[in-house]
């Protein structure tokens, strides 16, 4: 997933709107974006680790 995030940050910055602000601007976005994921990503963990606990009951 983490491949996945800094490819589309590097064909953003290539490409995209993201080729149209400074550097700092988009280095932001994308470290706000990995923020996210990763809260996400232990959300999702943690959900999942519950679930699994209860059907062992």
């Amino acid at each position: 997933m983490l491949f996945l995030a800094v490819a589309l940050f590097l064909f953003g910055v290539l490409l995209g709107t993201a080729g149209h602000v400074p550097v700092p601007v988009t280095a932001v976005g994308g470290v706000a974006i990995a923020a996210w994921l990763t809260v996400f990503f232990l959300k999702e963990r943690r959900k999942t680790a519950a679930t699994m606990k209860e059907a062992r009951r």
